[in-house]
């Protein structure tokens, strides 16, 4: 009976075990298929994000030359406000210069806005009842305060008078203060 249990195991088919062998290596090879093609796929999509990359790359530096471009015009733009300035300072100087320098040119300046300095004197005379001379301190000491020359406030008081809208009706200067 102990020999019975000791059978040999029935040995298969040199054919069989060759169907085996060719399925094993069936299957290995389905199996290495797939993997090339994961990893083809893989190769792919990290060449598309590699393509994904440059063209974001290629944006930021656009992006990047249009700012420069940019700086450069709004620099180009202030060299040229600061050379306007420059000019306007020297227009400036040389018409201080020529009022210093000329008698002629100060009794011009004077000339210019005198008209409209005695217009304000001729307002205020009229509103605070008094005479040409008090007038006139009146509208030095509201100049003083105010910070403002005298040509300014007469413009000032001259449009705000006549309705033309041509003076900030907002601001008000006070002619008559309680001055120690």
């Amino acid at each position: 009976m102990g020999s019975d249990r000791k059978r040999a195991a029935p040995q298969a088919s040199p054919d069989r075990r060759q169907a085996r062998a060719d399925e094993r290596d069936r299957k290995a090879h389905l199996r290495a298929l797939a993997a090339d093609d994961r990893e083809r796929k893989a190769d792919l999509r990290a060449g598309a994000a590699d393509e994904r990359d440059r063209k974001a790359d290629l944006r930021a530096d656009a992006a990047d030359e249009r700012d420069r471009k940019a700086d450069i015009r709004a620099l180009a733009a202030d060299e040229r406000d600061r050379k306007a300035d420059i000019r306007a300072l020297a227009a400036d100087e040389r018409d201080r210069e020529l009022l210093s320098d000329s008698a002629t040119a100060r009794l011009q300046a004077r000339l210019e806005t005198m008209p409209v300095i005695e217009q304000a004197k001729g307002i205020v005379m009229g509103q605070e009842g008094c005479g040409p001379d008090e007038a006139f301190d009146l509208l030095r000491r509201a100049s003083q305060r105010s910070n403002v020359p005298i040509r300014e406030l007469a413009v000032l008081i001259v449009a705000r008078s006549t309705g033309n809208g041509a003076g900030p009706t907002a601001v008000t200067i006070p002619l008559t203060t309680h001055d120690p």
